[in-house]
């Protein structure tokens, strides 16, 4: 029995030290991120899994996730900025390092979406969805040939547009159109994108992140610019709404899970965020909100699981562009000092200066 003893001791201490000043498993994960997003689906069976709840709080730009998270805003663990935002985020501290021995599903990524430019070795994010930002067209009512962004200073098209409300996209786009770097940090080449901007307000019926697709269906708009997909979506309510890559080249984005620096539920942020990359919770995300998946896994099960899911995936240009199509997009970029410039010119043209 003395021999006993102290190993069942050790035992009974083994049991009780968790307990009594051992790290706490956490019950709850604080998520911020793009409203119209994420499944609810998958938030519930994260839930049912783990028994962690999930508070899901939303935003509708990368810049309104930004100004949140500098202003000090503390208590989310995790968030999906896009990629320039990453880049911004990591240079200003404000997120922490994932420790991807805790994320074993980042396997199922594709290995060319891994370790991209703006976040080299995904030592901070990891890939969540992945698009194009073009052109929805109603081709019932819009006759003319549309092929690039400059067609839509149409004067035939007067309140007839929806736009996103992305500063960065939209001046990008006009930047493009100009002949110009879509991220460029000339002031004067900014200024002569503000005059154009302006010149086509006249055509933008509403600037809509959220759901932009939402007033193409209701036949509010005849076109306009959305994310891929929006399109998808709005193509599968009404297929006379056609997604297009205009020619001076589609926006191109990769959005991505990343946990905030001084998250207060890290365990289950990392949990979280294992959970999102298994192919059947990563499969839920592209049937509700079909942009372009990054999880080969996931395509893989899409295809055994569901055929026609997966032919109509491969066949539509939102969902699987091109690979001419992604060599001649253009993404968003960090423009550094410049983007105080790209804030004042969006402000001025929304309030009519």
């Amino acid at each position: 029995m003395k021999k006993i003893f102290p190993l069942v001791l050790l035992v009974i201490l083994a049991l009780l030290l968790p307990a009594c000043g051992g790290q706490q498993k956490s019950t709850e994960v604080n998520l911020y991120a793009w409203s119209e997003y994420i499944p609810q689906a998958l938030l519930d069976g994260f839930t049912e899994e783990t028994g962690i709840k999930v508070n899901y709080d939303t935003y509708s730009s990368n810049e309104e996730l930004l100004a949140k998270l500098q202003a000090g805003a503390s208590g989310y663990d995790v968030v999906i900025p896009s990629d320039y935002t990453v880049a911004i985020m990591i240079k200003q501290g404000l997120l922490d390092e994932l420790d991807l021995s805790k994320v074993p599903n980042f396997a199922n990524i594709y290995d060319n979406l891994k370790n991209p430019d703006y976040d080299p070795g995904n030592k901070y994010s990891v890939p969540y969805q992945w698009g194009t930002t073009g052109l929805a067209i109603n081709r019932d009512k819009v006759t003319a040939p549309i092929t690039k962004w400059a067609d839509l200073w149409d004067p035939a098209y007067e309140g007839q547009l929806v736009m996103l409300d992305d500063e960065r996209e939209v001046i990008g786009m006009v930047l493009t159109v100009l002949g110009h770097d879509k991220n460029t940090t000339n002031e004067a080449e900014l200024e002569e994108a503000k005059v154009k901007l302006q010149e086509l307000m006249p055509n933008i019926r509403v600037f809509d992140s959220d759901s932009p697709k939402t007033s193409l269906l209701a036949g509010d708009v005849l076109m306009g610019m959305v994310w891929n997909g929006e399109g998808s979506i709005a193509h599968a309510e009404n297929p006379s709404i056609d997604y297009i890559c205009p020619e001076e080249g589609c926006g191109i984005w990769f959005d991505n899970l990343a946990i905030p620096k001084g998250a207060p539920h890290k365990d289950a942020a990392l949990a979280l965020i294992n959970y999102i990359l298994k192919p059947d919770a990563s499969l839920l995300i592209t049937k509700e909100f079909p942009y372009s998946n990054p999880n080969k896994a996931a395509i893989e099960l899409m295809k055994t699981e569901d055929p026609e899911m997966y032919d109509a995936y491969m066949n539509f240009t939102a969902t699987n562009p091109s690979q001419a199509d992604i060599d001649n997009a253009n993404p968003v970029v960090d423009v550094g000092e410049a983007t105080a410039i790209y804030d004042r010119i969006w402000t001025e043209v929304k309030g009519g200066e």
